[in-house]
């Protein structure tokens, strides 16, 4: 492995976190290139379980180096509780985990923005569902070229600006008639974090560029998904990063030709969470089933995830804008028990068969599902540890999503443990576990 993305193919929590995991195993390198601690990425490793929020997932490997690159946005308090949590776990972090210094600052103000204005969204058709991290804000900030960078907590002018913005925001909030944060209260505190964050900034463009420039392997960790990308996703239902493998280069300052290979990783059914339309969402219980299984829960936020059937159009439609080569199907045993499995194939919009993803909310809304059935396994998968020991059922629904996307599968998961993941005949040559 030398240059690979892992992205989501559908709406986040697809279990990049347990795939990112078992890659880096022979990688050097894990970059995260875009979002927040608005992301949540779940691994076990043996008997420990580890949520991560911003913090690349392959710091869980003993001698792998993670960097924050310069798409992501850092939340100094939500990071320094992260970074405490891991090493409780007994994880060295020490020289192994690195922040760009072009990397946006999400502060105290911006996540009092993102409440404020989420709550002014009472009209469901209008609402977001945000994490209310403050990352719309910290995005906004950065576009509007006021925000604050991690390289300018190294600078002798940090407290001024930090308190002008402060100031300036604060309006913001009045506006949205809310109460304004104290500078004496907030300043400090911000202070104390970004102190203890200084020994981690440094120049990881020239850093990945380097290791790249010597052959050595990096991983571009990817957070939510496809559906949530800024120009891609299900607009306005999306985060404000883009989560698209094109993310990766901007992100972390990498060339495009240098990325050779993209991962995809999909859920073997489909789920999201917050608003916006979502076609094939099961309100009856057969989604409450997949749920309960499937432990259905995000990671950061705790919020109950949308289930449903697998989206092929989706999926098709991420391997197109993220130029994806192969597949890890995760979650494959949550179908265990079920006797017929639906697949969307396509949509019907107002009597019209349509193959493609509507770019306009209101179009993508009206999508009705038309699906395909296939006979479930009945059976269960997680002892599983080759392909050929999965039942002949499963392996045949795994080769329908293969043709359905356009795009082989090299992986598929059946549980939450490393150990839990298998090969298919589709892997490439260079893919061993």
């Amino acid at each position: 492995m030398a240059t690979r993305v892992l992205i989501g193919g559908q709406w986040g929590d697809e279990g990049k976190g347990k795939i990112v995991d078992v890659l880096t195993e022979k990688a050097n390198w894990i970059a995260r290139f875009q979002g927040g601690n608005n992301a949540g990425h779940t691994v076990k490793v043996g008997d420990k379980k580890y949520v991560l929020h911003l913090i690349p997932s392959g710091i869980l490997r003993e001698g792998k180096t993670c960097i924050l690159g310069n798409g992501c946005v850092i939340d100094p308090a939500g990071f320094l509780q992260e970074l405490a949590e891991v090493h409780e776990g007994g994880i060295d972090t020490t020289g192994r985990l690195w922040i760009s210094d072009r990397a946006q600052l999400a502060l105290p103000y911006h996540k009092a923005l993102d409440g404020a204005r989420e709550a002014r969204n009472n009209d469901e058709a209008v609402k977001i569902g945000t994490t209310k991290r403050g990352i719309g804000p910290a995005y906004m900030d950065k576009m509007q070229r006021t925000g604050l960078r991690a390289g300018d907590i190294l600078e002798d002018d940090f407290e001024e600006r930090l308190r002008q913005n402060l100031i300036e925001h604060n309006q913001l909030l009045k506006l949205h008639g809310q109460t304004e944060l104290d500078p004496d209260t907030v300043v400090p505190e911000v202070l104390a974090a970004t102190e203890q964050m200084k020994v981690m900034i440094a120049d990881t463009t020239q850093t990945l560029n380097a290791a790249v420039s010597k052959g050595e392997s990096v991983l571009f960790e990817g957070a939510q998904g496809t559906m949530l990308d800024i120009d891609h996703g299900s607009y306005p239902f999306v985060t404000s990063s883009n989560t698209t493998s094109g993310g990766a280069a901007t992100g972390t300052g990498i060339p495009p030709h240098k990325i050779e290979d993209v991962i995809g990783v999909v859920k073997a059914y489909t789920t999201r969470v917050g608003e916006g339309p979502f076609p094939t969402e099961l309100f009856d219980d057969l989604g409450a089933e997949i749920a309960r299984v499937g432990d259905e829960f995000g990671a950061t936020t705790g919020r109950a995830r949308r289930c449903g059937w697998f989206d092929a159009v989706v999926a098709r439609y991420a391997v197109m804008v993220n130029g994806i080569n192969w597949w890890a199907v995760t979650k494959l045993d949550v179908l265990d028990g079920f006797e017929t499995i639906k697949i969307c194939v396509a949509y019907d919009v107002n009597g019209e068969r349509v193959e493609n993803l509507p770019a306009h909310i209101r179009k993508f809304a009206a999508c009705k599902p038309i699906y395909e059935e296939m006979p479930g396994w009945n059976c269960p998968t997680t002892q599983a540890r080759t392909w050929d020991d999965l039942p002949e059922n499963c392996k045949a629904y795994i080769k329908r999503l293969e043709e359905l996307t356009c795009a082989p599968a090299g992986f598929v998961s059946v549980g939450p443990k490393r150990d839990e993941t298998i090969l298919t005949p589709s892997a490439p040559a260079d893919l061993s576990l």
